[in-house]
């Protein structure tokens, strides 16, 4: 048991990143939802009774903030959140950065020339990994409009992933899962094309999880950081918050 302890003790000496974005009864949601699903922090209980203490209740959609989406979101009968355990969210990470791209090109599109140069400089992708796309994009939340970015049309504008990038990493470098600074795993571009979130569509379909609306990624290096993935034990979830960090030299 010490030697764990030790072990802990080491990785304290590491470098700590915060992946999750803070929330709040402000914080952005997407604009399809209905009405009065979201209550965070209501009072219930408070000091002024009996007991003296606070109790707090907290209503929100799953998909909410940084989050993890289950198979289940998009493909009837796939698996919901139990299916999922704790040393399947514990992962190498590996960071694909387009966020120069992005500058000039808000719909940009992650394509399998932006993977090629990444491998030659850091080797394979390795099997069982998780890769987040970084885009920067997170550094514009809290504010929902500048995370859409929707022209006069009310067309949105962000970047994101391709179909045959995904379907490369998932069939061929066998990914454990993906996630991304955006709102959405498809580019917006590509959404509109394909008349459907395909890439989301297509990831949820082959069994594996993702996360939308991750932070601080700019702080990671591309490989050789380990993420972590928490979540509360809810069943049958399609989605959940979900509190992400790293750990890096």
């Amino acid at each position: 048991m010490k030697n764990l302890w030790n072990e802990l003790n080491e990785l304290k000496k590491y470098r700590w990143i915060e992946l999750s974005h803070s929330l709040n009864n402000e914080s952005p949601i997407w604009n399809g939802m209905p009405d009065g699903v979201l209550e965070i922090g209501k009072t219930v209980y408070d000091y002024d009774q009996e007991l003296r203490l606070k109790i707090q209740t907290f209503k929100f959609p799953g998909q909410f903030g940084t989050h993890i989406d289950f198979p289940v979101h998009f493909a009837k009968g796939g698996a919901a959140s139990e299916k999922f355990g704790i040393k399947d969210t514990v992962l190498p990470l590996v960071v694909l950065d387009i966020s120069e791209k992005v500058k000039n090109n808000p719909d940009y599109e992650l394509t399998l020339v932006d993977i090629e140069e990444h491998e030659k400089k850091y080797g394979n992708i390795p099997e069982g990994s998780f890769v987040a796309l970084r885009s920067d994009w997170s550094k514009r939340w809290p504010d929902g409009d500048k995370l859409s970015n929707a022209d006069v049309l009310g067309n949105e504008h962000f970047p994101g992933w391709t179909l045959e990038t995904l379907k490369f990493l998932i069939e061929n470098r066998k990914i454990a899962g993906n996630g991304h600074e955006t709102l959405d795993t498809d580019a917006s571009v590509g959404a509109m094309r394909e008349g459907d979130l395909a890439c989301e569509r297509y990831v949820l379909e082959q069994g594996k999880f993702q996360l939308e609306i991750l932070d601080n990624l700019d702080q990671l290096p591309a490989v050789g950081a380990v993420i972590f993935i928490a979540f509360p034990r809810i069943e049958n979830a399609t989605g959940l918050p979900a509190r992400v960090w790293a750990i890096t030299e």
